[in-house]
């Protein structure tokens, strides 16, 4: 009898990590495949569904406006119960550390349900930074029965909380993505992008959304992004706006006057990957480019004061900068100027994988319910 998987997601980058092993678990005959998604982000989420044909089995639907954690967290805890006890999953799967998550984690636990956690052990020790996901997937890994750990640090972050059973270092499954989607032929479906020249300009990409970087820290990054276009002049910016007013409006303020610094609304995962191999180097708040971008040896300016990766610090393919201008706009100007640092950086071995992460969690599955003492664990 096949394997019932349920996977469940409600952001966009959880989709974006979670569909390729969607689809691995939907061509592979040991498993029946359901997805559920709360929708914690409508539009965004969408988009990447519609990019990896992908149809929800159940949707809870369940952004509204101005929703709070407590919101997202209730109405998930509610919504997954009716869904597991209609689906009855053999095994519930989540990502990473979303408040979507962490509440269907809960859930699963509530019904004694095992759940998979996919991105597992990835930590920065501060329980308010990022916040709340750092506290998300802290409580998501005592919560978990199998763990799927991008790198041997995640798996060594584990083992200090004692996490040691059923730990499985996997890869990061947004390689997996990222090498099934980049084209050499592709055409963007945002116009706006496909209309930029990128001859003779050195492109720099930026996404910048976290709640712990809104105010003066965002208005910071937009300062500092300024000055970079402003002293040069075969340097363009493309900025991927999130649709929190709060990001949006200092955006529009510091930014929008620039004929180089280009306010795009959200774009797709298939454009944003396939807009990396048009990039210098890219400047994130984001966990995920983090890991994406060195795939393609584009160097990642970390626009936060920690990271939860310090794999691709270590390895040399992303560099912490920090929240402060000044600091931005150095590190930023030194890959633009030092040729010996770019080429350090962009040549640097991504820590993350070989795109093959989603084939191992479905052996790692399928390897525990065929064990004698799964029941144990559960």
């Amino acid at each position: 009898m096949s394997i019932k998987v349920m996977s469940v997601f409600g952001t966009r980058p959880e989709a974006i990590k979670m569909l390729p092993l969607v689809h691995a678990i939907t061509k592979d005959p040991r498993f029946q495949n359901l997805v559920c998604v709360t929708a914690q982000h409508r539009e965004m989420l969408d988009q990447v569904l519609d990019t990896f044909q992908v149809k929800p089995h159940y949707d809870l639907d369940l952004m509204t406006p101005r929703q709070t954690l407590t919101d997202i967290t209730g109405n998930v805890l509610r919504g997954m119960e009716g869904v597991f006890a209609e689906a009855k999953p053999d095994i519930v799967l989540v990502h990473g550390d979303t408040t979507t998550s962490f509440a269907a984690a809960l859930a699963a636990f509530y019904q004694q349900i095992p759940v998979g956690h996919v991105e597992a052990g990835l930590r920065t020790y501060d329980r308010y930074s990022p916040f709340p996901e750092e506290m998300n997937r802290n409580l998501t890994s005592k919560l978990a029965t199998l763990h799927f750990a991008p790198t041997q640090l995640n798996v060594e972050n584990l083992a200090r909380e004692s996490i040691t059973d059923h730990v499985y270092i996997t890869g990061n499954t947004v390689i997996d993505a990222l090498l099934s989607i980049v084209r050499p032929d592709y055409v963007f479906h945002e116009s706006a992008l496909d209309h930029l020249s990128y001859e003779g300009m050195r492109t720099v990409l930026m996404t910048a959304h976290r709640r712990e970087n809104l105010g003066q820290p965002m208005r910071n990054i937009f300062e500092a992004v300024l000055k970079l276009v402003q002293r040069h002049p075969d340097v363009q910016v493309i900025y991927p706006m999130h649709k929190n007013p709060a990001v949006r409006q200092p955006a529009f303020e510091i930014l929008g006057h620039h004929p180089r610094i280009h306010l795009i609304e959200p774009i797709g995962v298939s454009d944003m990957h396939n807009l990396f191999t048009k990039c210098y180097f890219i400047m994130t708040d984001s966990g995920g480019l983090q890991e994406e971008a060195p795939a393609l040896g584009k160097p990642v300016l970390v626009l936060r004061t920690e990271t939860e990766r310090p794999e691709a610090v270590a390895a040399g393919t992303a560099k912490v900068v920090g929240i402060e201008r000044e600091d931005i706009l150095r590190e930023a100007e030194r890959l633009l100027e030092d040729p010996i640092e770019y080429k350090r950086m962009s040549q640097a071995q991504n820590p993350y994988g070989d795109g093959h992460a989603s084939r191992r969690i479905c052996d790692a599955i399928a390897d525990f319910f065929n064990s004698p003492s799964r029941r144990e664990h559960c």
